[in-house]
């Protein structure tokens, strides 16, 4: 499971870094500053998550049915959060209304905070577990 999850993370990393030099250079000249702003929300995000999908790779203080929950969290959240962002910063270069999908951001934004959350319950419940013993 640690492969695939930092295999991911350099993925997804990799993508980021991509679509934030796409956004630098081809959007820039047909997307308003305030458009390029929410594109590059997206792919900040997105980094913060492929930076943490190998941080959570690398744990060895995790067990990886919890390494799982929290990689299918970022995996689907980082889809949906930062893929509806790609998609409503862009809006205005298609003909599909993209505003159609924008309930689905902040159900993306609610799994990347469950997947970080998760991390600081099981880091706080070991380091609880340390000091009772």
């Amino acid at each position: 499971m640690d492969k695939k999850i930092i295999s991911t993370g350099a993925f997804i990393g990799m993508l980021a870094v991509i679509l934030g030099a796409f956004g630098a250079h081809a959007l820039k000249k047909v997307l308003s500053i305030e458009q390029l702003s929410t594109f590059e929300t997206g792919v900040r995000y997105q980094m913060y998550q492929a930076l943490f999908l190998l941080f959570i790779g690398l744990m060895t203080n995790l067990n990886q049915k919890t390494k799982k929950t929290i990689y299918n969290l970022v995996l689907f959240g980082v889809i949906l959060f930062s893929g509806s962002i790609y998609l409503l910063a862009t809006n205005t270069l298609t003909t599909f209304d993209f505003k159609a999908i924008g309930f689905l951001t902040p159900i993306g934004g609610l799994l990347l905070i469950l997947a970080w959350g998760i991390l600081f319950w099981n880091v706080t419940k070991k380091k609880q577990q340390k000091l009772d013993n």
